[in-house]
């Protein structure tokens, strides 16, 4: 009966050891995910000050300032991109 207990008991943890590698990377792809929605973030306010100067300076009509704040925000979905995957 001790034997059947410990046996039960060692195959439980076996169990439970086994399920670790997964929890860990549903964590490591929510860091992911979460790095790249921070440089999402931080690209969109460099998206705004980059059409701001732009504006500024009147090297450019609004449909070029407008181009350029695309083309910033695409490398910052690029870049988040290239982090989650």
């Amino acid at each position: 009966m001790v034997r059947l207990k410990l046996l039960f008991t060692a195959l439980l943890a076996t169990m439970f050891l086994a399920t670790l590698p997964d929890l860990s990377w549903g964590t490591e792809q929510a860091q992911q995910r979460r790095a790249g929605r921070d440089v999402r973030q931080d690209t969109r306010q460099g998206a705004r000050d980059t059409k701001q100067a732009c504006r500024a300076s009147n090297e450019k009509s609004n449909a070029g300032c407008r181009q350029d704040k695309r083309q910033t925000k695409q490398g910052g979905r690029q870049t988040a991109r290239d982090l989650k995957y």
